[in-house]
């Protein structure tokens, strides 16, 4: 059975090529905010009764660009691949519909300022080369390391140009074929935590990479930068109101004092997200080597861990959803079971030898103490609990 799976590979453009993503990615933030608007527009004289239809057609949207704005007023929108716009009008419409649904909150205005630059690459004029890819309008680009090799008639899915804020990068999706391994009969539980980060039934234990000296170093330096930078914005606006020049239209944000300290931010921003991501991918691939026939994991209530002030903080840096997201798929690649515990389940409660459920166990009580003698560390125990999960 085949499965699908993303890369993400880093670009190296040219000036010109630097030049047309921008372009690009500055279309596809105005068709989707134009999107947006149009759809508030007709919901609001809907919600007010002056009009029978709900929300707009994303066909009728992008036919009016095309046949009218592109044409009059819009003309640079043909300076970059058609299926820029096109798509960009249906990511928008995709998100309205799940708010209608109330499936999400309602989708907000993308900022140029503070979303992420992206846009969508035609998949059908995507084409591997040797050392990068051929797009629509774009030309070659050149690529850090190769695509993935596909057979005459596959296709890359949803092919799509990114910017972290300081390199270019393009993540396409791909089917191959997972390897078939023979797994033993093991059932591996792991209980996620704060302190550290995994403890699993087999025994391993791994720590929490927060509190390692290189990601405390880069805390400690993104704080100074942090400090550094709201006393650089103070400043700028004390000194703006000292001169009270009404003529005066440039914004704080296009200072170049302050766009050279946002990027120093940016970078440690990505040093510190880099690294956890790194090392969630470490952990997993070493779990999954060990190929148990199942691997349990507790069904976490993130949202609500962050609800508390004196932990949000630390949940947030262990990247609990990443973890679990990671694993999962990575289970799947290889042909493990992948079972989340219902969250009722009372796993760091219940003793492993007894069965007997704790109910004044509190938060700081990290050693397990049960009535039939047995001592042990509390995410020790849990984790043995999740391995016997719904097992008879």
């Amino acid at each position: 059975m085949k499965v699908l799976r993303a890369i993400k590979i880093r670009l190296r453009p040219t000036k010109e090529q630097e030049h047309l993503f921008w372009k690009s990615a500055g279309v596809a933030r105005w068709a989707y905010n134009y999107y947006i608007s149009e759809q508030e527009r007709v919901y609001t004289e809907w919600k007010n009764g002056k009009s029978e239809k709900k929300r707009i057609k994303e066909t009728e949207i992008r036919k009016y660009i095309n046949n009218t704005l592109k044409k009059t007023t819009h003309t640079w929108l043909s300076e970059v691949g058609s299926n820029v716009m096109k798509q960009s009008i249906k990511d928008a419409d995709e998100a309205y519909k799940r708010f209608l649904k109330g499936i999400s909150n309602r989708p907000k205005y993308k900022s140029k300022h503070r979303s992420t630059p992206s846009f969508y690459v035609n998949y059908e004029s995507l084409r591997r080369t040797q050392n990068g890819f051929r797009g629509e309008k774009i030309g070659f680009v050149k690529t850090t390391s190769p695509l993935p090799k596909l057979k005459d008639n596959e296709k890359y899915s949803n092919p799509r140009i990114t910017y972290d804020g300081e390199n270019w990068y393009l993540s396409v999706g791909y089917e191959f074929e997972p390897t078939v391994h023979e797994l033993s009969d093991a059932s591996i539980g792991i209980d996620l935590g704060i302190k550290t980060l995994a403890v699993c039934s087999d025994g391993n234990t791994f720590k929490n990479i927060n509190k390692t000296k290189r990601v405390r170093q880069l805390k400690k330096k993104l704080r100074r930068e942090q400090r550094r930078y709201s006393r650089m914005f103070q400043e700028n606006v004390e000194s703006y109101d000292k001169l009270r020049r009404p003529t005066y239209k440039k914004p704080l944000y296009q200072c170049k004092n302050l766009q050279k300290q946002a990027k120093k931010m940016r970078g440690l921003h990505r040093k510190l997200t880099n690294i956890r991501n790194n090392y969630s991918h470490q952990i997993t691939n070493q779990i999954v080597k060990t190929k148990p026939s199942r691997i349990v994991m507790e069904d976490l209530n993130v949202k609500g861990m962050m609800k508390n002030r004196y932990l949000s903080k630390a949940v947030s840096e262990q990247r609990f959803y990443e973890f679990i997201r990671q694993m999962r798929y990575k289970c799947e690649w290889n042909g493990i079971q992948f079972v989340q515990a219902h969250r009722s389940f009372p796993s760091s409660k219940m003793c492993s030898c007894c069965g007997n459920i704790k109910k004044d166990l509190k938060l700081s009580d990290r050693i397990y103490t049960c009535i039939c003698g047995n001592i042990m560390d509390r995410d020790y125990n849990a984790s043995i609990n999740l391995a016997n999960y719904e097992l008879v």
